[in-house]
């Protein structure tokens, strides 16, 4: 499937949605239990090309990882903080989870790979986790660019530093990274952040992870955590929360068409972040929900929404969501605090402008924030660059203006392989 033509929703839907588990925990629990002593049992795992990866470069670590995609259950036997295999070459594809928690994993385990990437990947930023790493004794050789992918991981010096300086300005996921492998210190791990940027809700997801799993640690002040000395996971059985992020486009879909959405297993105390967007759908005249089985947004009447100002650092996933959105209200729209986006899978302020102003919608994009004045949508092909959260948030436009399409829908198996199969069913394609 090249393209994905949409059509207009005939009348306000009423959806009833099942979402895959979250990407964010899939990957979190997928290293957690190959770090942990003993047997895990994963269940609501999500399978994507993300979490595939991942999957794939810890048995290309040794590990034992029995899949049952079936059940969304995967079973991991692991080694603790001595991975199964010393030497290998290990792939870490386009994710950034991926990317960022398998190289600290690696690097502070001590042993001696070969870490390669995608294209995109070697694009996006590692500079400040590499540079931590190489504070705790970490020897890299770059195959290409300083501080990029790929690079091979040389073994870790002996080295007294349990403290390390780090700038997650581009990106939380650096320290996510080094606090879930604090392990590997022995003397514990104190991480003092240098940067500006204060949206840490992943962060608090693999702070509160790692305490399920067993690892104690602490958050000393605003800029300081802590890995305390001797740590270790244990083992167990987990359940992963459905991905509010996949959860979010409906909840889109159902705002812009005056319809009903109702996602199932998506409640309000969900640690991750994107569970926010939907108080910005609320501010927009969306009204909300909380069922036993979910959370269910209805859309104002002939989705008359309102123009609204939203600092998205918290949730920063769901901007291009919102700008989709914001093309149907009554007013303009300012989107701020999302500069670090522009460094994921693609420059996705850049890619909102773009795709707007071909649809004939005009908006004002700034270094770290964006601006969307309402306007009549004209048919066009969007463009996703190959960036899934592109290609299903555009999608939103189309299923209320028409003559809207979506090039390359299958970018999106990323993290939602069968998001557009789904909108299939729910009569919004012609083809």
């Amino acid at each position: 499937m090249d393209k994905f033509r949409m059509a207009p929703f005939s009348q306000p839907p009423d959806m009833r949605i099942t979402v895959p588990g979250s990407k964010s925990i899939t990957n979190r629990a997928l290293l957690l239990a190959a770090l942990s002593e003993g047997r895990s049992l994963l269940k609501g795992v999500l399978f994507s090309e993300d979490s595939r990866v991942f999957m794939k470069a810890l048995q290309t670590l040794g590990y034992s990882v029995e899949i049952r995609e079936e059940q969304a259950e995967v079973e991991i036997l692991g080694h603790g903080d001595s991975l199964p295999e010393k030497k290998a070459a290990v792939y870490v594809g386009s994710a950034g989870t991926a990317a960022r928690f398998l190289t600290a994993m690696l690097a502070l385990s001590g042993g001696q790979y070969e870490v390669t990437a995608s294209e995109q990947m070697k694009a996006r930023p590692m500079r400040p986790l590499l540079c931590a790493l190489e504070q705790l004794g970490v020897r890299f050789e770059y195959r290409e660019r300083p501080y990029a992918f790929p690079f091979a991981i040389c073994g870790r010096e002996e080295t007294d530093c349990s403290e390390v300086s780090l700038n997650i300005d581009e990106s939380s996921q650096f320290l996510s990274a080094l606090l879930l492998n604090g392990i590997f210190c022995p003397e514990g791990l104190r991480i003092r952040l240098t940067g500006r940027r204060n949206a840490r809700a992943y962060v608090e997801i693999s702070m509160k992870m790692m305490e399920e799993f067993g690892c104690r640690m602490r958050q000393l002040d605003e800029q300081v955590y802590e890995v305390l000395p001797a740590q270790s996971y244990r083992a167990r059985e987990y359940q992963i929360e459905p991905d509010v992020s996949a959860a979010c486009y409906f909840y889109g879909l159902a705002a812009v068409s005056g319809g009903r959405a109702l996602v199932s297993h998506v409640h309000t105390d969900s640690t991750q972040g994107d569970i926010q967007f939907l108080k910005v759908l609320e501010k927009m005249g969306c009204v909300t929900e909380e069922e036993p089985e979910g959370i269910r947004l209805t859309g104002p009447e002939k989705g008359r929404l309102c123009g609204v100002e939203a600092d998205m650092s918290n949730c920063s996933d769901q901007t291009m969501t919102l700008a989709a959105v914001a093309v149907f209200a009554n007013s303009p729209t300012e989107i701020t605090g999302v500069g670090h986006i522009r460094k994921q899978e693609s420059d996705r302020l850049r890619g909102i402008a773009t795709e707007l102003r071909r649809l004939g919608v005009s908006c004002e994009e700034r270094a770290d924030s964006i601006r969307i004045v309402p306007g009549e949508v004209r048919p066009a092909v969007i463009q996703t660059y190959e960036d899934h959260r592109m290609a299903m948030a555009f999608s939103i436009i189309g299923a209320r203006a028409p003559g809207i399409v979506i090039d390359n829908p299958l970018c999106c198996r990323k993290t939602f392989e069968n998001y557009f199969d789904i909108l299939t069913n729910l009569d919004l394609s012609l083809e």
